[in-house]
């Protein structure tokens, strides 16, 4: 018999395994980036910043 090939194909079985999970994260991690940059360009943090460009008039 030959044990080696079928090793052979095991592994490569395994590392392709890996490799799509790994594609699965970075897609997932992609997406929550992109939510987060969503969140960040809100109304809130641009009335925030108005704000603090209002008092610097007083730090000068």
């Amino acid at each position: 018999m030959d044990d080696s090939a079928q090793t052979s194909a095991e592994f490569i079985l395994l590392f392709g395994g890996i490799f799509v999970v790994v594609l699965l994260v970075i897609y997932m991690y992609n997406n929550y980036m992109d939510d987060l940059g969503g969140e960040i360009k809100s109304k809130e943090v641009n009335e925030f910043n108005n704000q603090l460009n209002a008092l610097k008039v007083y730090f000068k």
